[in-house]
């Protein structure tokens, strides 16, 4: 598959669904990605299958509170500055790269960066959605090293982590995310071509892909735009359980950028005025509460879109008084397996209560 300059909207549209409000604003991402397709070409997009056991894959990720990235517009110096100060911590070159997380800019960065260099980007990711910490990955789960890992601002700063803990890495590379700005660029979680193949959750940027171009085409015929998205999502093998949890306009919002993160809770009542549903987020939305009872809470998808175009919003580029839908969908089998909710279930986010399929809860 190639991504090329006509499918970076719809690429981006659909990263911004599955990144569930985070992974960085998908504009960014967008302008990004099409001066790299514009300069070099389309972009070569490989199954994880493709590759061979002994190649070095490379996945590449920002890090930081997404509302500073709408200010702080990021570039390719940054991403070849880390994948190069990686390669020569490994002393040997990155064969392919990845996305370590199929939301957002953290989509869409890695594809840029793979036209730019003019290396294939794998298919596939590590979360099948967004998440806010580096430890939060199926890599993790399948016992990959999120160290040695580069990062590296815009000012030609680069800061090498070595630790043998994944958690770890992630507490002591967040403090170093501020004195660069709120916003670095990574290089991390480098592996074979053979370990790929075991911890990757395959075809994400195939699927980021088809939820854009579900949109855009129901847009374009006069749709409904939601029953675009819900079936195509009904098709697919992960996010398969969906339906929309809420329809209302934005009556309440609190949002503060705090140690390398965007953290509040956003209300959202009916157009009728009798209920409300509370979304809580700590950069992607974690927790939907309607009258209390919770509706959807990660690691199952949360997303708001725009009510009249399903257009999804981050919680960046949340307004008071915007109308919208809530979507809640499934996730990947694996995320939702005993391990892995250790990491990224409710209680990993300071929840206290078990975890809960969307299936499951509905009225």
């Amino acid at each position: 598959m190639r991504i090329e300059i006509a499918d970076a909207v719809d690429f981006a549209r659909g990263a911004a669904f599955l990144g569930t409000g985070g992974g960085g604003d998908p504009y960014i991402g967008r302008l990004l990605l099409e001066q790299a397709l514009r300069n070099k070409g389309p972009a070569n997009v490989i199954p994880v299958t493709d590759l061979d056991d002994d190649a070095l894959v490379v996945p590449l990720a920002g890090m930081g509170a997404p509302t500073v990235i709408i200010e702080k517009i990021i570039g390719f110096g940054e991403g070849e500055r880390v994948l190069r100060a990686l390669e020569q911590r490994l002393g040997r070159k990155a064969t392919a790269i990845m996305s370590a997380e199929i939301g957002g800019l953290n989509a869409l960065f890695p594809v840029a960066m793979a036209a730019h260099l003019g290396l294939p980007v794998v298919d596939g990711d590590g979360m099948g959605r967004a998440f806010p910490e580096l430890q939060m990955v199926t890599f993790n789960i399948h016992g990959q090293r999120a160290a040695p890992m580069v990062m590296g601002n815009e000012y030609g700063d680069t800061v090498l982590v070595e630790a043998d803990d994944n958690l770890r890495v992630e507490r002591l590379a967040r403090p170093v995310v501020v004195p660069m700005g709120g916003l670095c660029m990574l290089a991390l979680y480098s592996m074979s071509g053979q370990a790929a193949k075991a911890c990757t959750i395959r075809g994400t940027l195939s699927l980021a892909l088809g939820i854009g171009r579900a949109l855009g085409a129901a847009r374009r015929s006069q749709q409904d735009p939601f029953a675009a998205l819900l079936a195509f999502l009904r098709g697919t093998e992960y996010y398969r359980h969906c339906r929309i949890l809420f329809d209302g306009k934005i009556v309440d919002l609190r949002r503060e950028t705090q140690r390398g993160w965007a953290i509040g809770k956003v209300v959202i009542e009916d157009l009728a005025g009798r209920e409300n549903l509370e979304i809580e987020f700590r950069n992607e939305y974690l927790r939907a509460l309607r009258a209390g009872r919770t509706v959807a809470i990660v690691p199952d998808l949360i997303s708001i879109l725009d009510r009249e175009t399903g257009e999804p919003i981050t919680t960046e580029n949340l307004k008071y008084g915007q109308r919208v839908k809530v979507v809640g969908a499934s996730v990947p089998p694996i995320m939702r397996s005993e391990r892995a909710l250790e990491v990224w279930g409710p209680k990993a986010f300071g929840y206290d209560e078990p975890f809960s399929p969307i299936e499951s809860t509905g009225d």
